[in-house]
């Protein structure tokens, strides 16, 4: 042990005399700098862009088990999905009609009518802001079926539907089955 500690000595001596404070703070510094390009190099904007190994093939498709509701529920063409505009719940930590932990549903919403590819009939589906923290930002979808202008905002999707909840802030959108549409009469 006496060996070990005479040879870290030495080294330590040895580096002493050779280098000045400044010289330390001059490497120092110029390993800060080098370590804050490291997020900016180009692997990482192909992994976020979802290239191969990205965080969208990591994804996994969420399916009913339910032969009567077809479809991925992390895609835009998910059958409920036809009158939706924001971030999918389901890829956000909820469900297709639940929110994120954290977060709280709102009780003013917009509504749809979707055609199930399953049955062919059209079914109401009400759409739902989960509110409560920021933006998921994740498998973002804005399909406009049977969108209606602002003059008539319980059919129009371009609302923050967060207003009667405790946070006013977005984060995802659900798309609760209501019933069965009635055809006209």
């Amino acid at each position: 042990m006496a060996n070990w500690d005479k040879l870290t000595e030495k080294m330590a001596r040895n580096i002493a005399r050779a280098t000045s404070r400044r010289s330390l703070l001059a490497w120092l510094g110029g390993a800060v700098t080098g370590a804050a390009i490291i997020p900016a190099l180009p692997v990482s904007r192909a992994y976020a862009a979802g290239g191969a190994g990205g965080a969208a093939a990591a994804r996994l498709p969420v399916v009913s088990a339910n032969p009567q509701d077809p479809g991925d529920q992390t895609q835009c063409d998910y059958w409920r999905y036809c009158a939706i505009d924001g971030f999918l719940c389901s890829c956000c930590g909820g469900t297709v009609s639940t929110c994120p932990p954290g977060t709280e549903m709102s009780p003013i919403t917009w509504i749809g009518t979707c055609t199930n590819p399953a049955d062919g009939r059209a079914y109401i589906i009400s759409y739902n802001d989960c509110c409560g923290k920021s933006s998921c930002g994740h498998c973002l979808c804005n399909r406009n079926e049977g969108d209606r202008p602002p003059v008539r905002p319980q059919a129009n999707n371009d609302y923050n539907w967060c207003l009667g909840t405790e946070s006013s802030i977005y984060n995802c959108s659900t798309a609760v089955l209501i019933g069965v549409a009635v055809e006209p009469s």
